[in-house]
């Protein structure tokens, strides 16, 4: 059946009028070529996006504090509060499910508040639990972060970020060790931390500084007041499922009135993360349709133009009948035709699509990363399945000219000039 001689036949078939199949194979080249353009752009977008929550506990929500809107048990509307490092434990008793809850303070003055020598700077001050950098998109590349034996003896240590190391200190000067001044109190330096993320935002982020929460608390006056809280679900567990219990726990605890929207903040990054998870499959299904569409322009071609090859031959396939070859011989012929000439098309689609790809990442590579795109790209799998989708698209582009052509009656077909 798939002889040496068929092969032949359909070489010179497809040769005979190369102007007319070259136009014919473009239109499935076109559309090929957009569907993987559009699913790599769309999977850039994604990776660039996806960048930003790098390293970050996306099922985690925060919390902080605001001003009362409403009077309640005796205590006045527009009256401000802390939470307590008490309303921690609270929650953990009350919410079941959490994995980690990090209380947070910070501080930061409008000038100058971080000392070094003849160097200074403003920066962010966070008073933290160890734990935090399970939650944060940071990681320490030298020395260490601070640890529980820090939190439990108060020890004035810092990790700043690798920004301030180059804001305040020479190049080849020793870090560690260090004292930093900071809001008029010593903090020695045991650790630089840098930024998971590489969106260009990271030299920002990296102007700040960690220190343990009770030293924090002590050397500023904080008591036990929290400013802020990060809060995430075990692994399988929803923290959007948690936030209406999380929030009436604190507001039972801070005597809010359990109907005052506005007095508790509070950011839910799972629900957005997951927004984000849903607006990337939307998108997806665009490209997947648009591209489709695109593509079924040109399978519409390649049939036109069967039909038109089946035309011309109509002479030829007389003869072919006549001579007692069968329906089945002649169909089969039109249709290894189109599935030819339909996956050509679409391999140098794909081709001309992973080279232009690569092309784009070199690009990307050489002018650096670009804010929310990053290493667009198609997977294996949607090679394979495009290529399945252009097999049935040959065979269904040549279904109705092979039809057309077994239909024909040898006498009648032998009649035609």
């Amino acid at each position: 059946m798939f002889n040496r001689d068929r092969w032949k036949e359909i070489l010179e078939v497809l040769t005979k009028n190369m102007f007319r199949t070259i136009l014919t194979a473009f239109g499935v080249i076109w559309g090929i070529f957009i569907l993987i353009l559009l699913l790599a752009a769309g999977k850039g977008l994604e990776n660039g996006i996806k960048q930003d929550f790098s390293g970050v506990a996306t099922n985690t929500m925060f919390m902080w504090t605001q001003t009362t809107t409403m009077a309640y048990d005796g205590l006045p509307e527009g009256r401000q509060y802390s939470f307590k490092l008490s309303d921690v434990q609270l929650i953990r008793d009350n919410v079941p499910g959490l994995r980690i809850i990090s209380p947070r303070n910070a501080a930061r003055g409008s000038a100058d508040n971080v000392f070094y020598k003849t160097e200074s700077g403003s920066y962010r001050i966070f008073g933290d639990y160890p734990e935090i950098l399970n939650q944060n998109s940071i990681y320490v590349n030298y020395g260490r972060f601070m640890n529980h034996n820090d939190i439990q003896k108060k020890r004035k240590v810092a990790v700043i970020g690798d920004g301030i190391r180059q804001d305040l200190f020479e190049d080849d000067e020793e870090v560690l060790g260090a004292y930093l001044r900071i809001q008029g109190v010593n903090f020695m330096v045991v650790g630089t931390y840098k930024e998971k993320s590489s969106n260009g935002n990271g030299q920002n982020a990296e102007r700040q500084i960690y220190v343990p929460f009770t030293a924090f608390s002590q050397a500023f006056n904080r008591a036990d007041n929290v400013g802020w809280m990060a809060i995430t679900a075990e692994d399988g567990q929803s923290i959007s499922n948690k936030v209406d219990d999380i929030v009436s726990t604190v507001k039972q605890s801070r005597r809010i009135h359990p109907d005052d929207e506005r007095a508790v903040g509070f950011f839910d990054l799972y629900q957005q993360y997951n927004r984000v998870e849903s607006l990337f499959a939307a998108m997806r299904w665009i490209a997947i349709i648009v591209g489709t569409l695109v593509l079924i322009s040109g399978i519409i071609g390649v049939s036109n133009i069967m039909l038109i090859v089946v035309k011309e031959r109509t002479n030829e396939i007389g003869i072919r009948r006549a001579l007692g070859e069968s329906p089945w011989s002649i169909k089969l012929q039109v249709l290894m035709e189109s599935i030819t000439l339909t996956l050509l098309s679409g391999m140098v689609g794909i081709v001309i699509g992973a080279l232009t790809i690569y092309g784009i990442n070199a690009l990307l590579d050489n002018v650096g990363p670009v804010d929310m795109f990053l290493n667009p790209s198609v997977s294996l799998t949607i090679v394979l399945s495009a290529m399945l989708v252009l097999i049935v698209s040959g065979l269904l582009a040549g279904f109705i000219p092979a039809n057309s052509a077994i239909k024909v009656r040898p006498i009648e077909a032998l009649r035609t000039e």
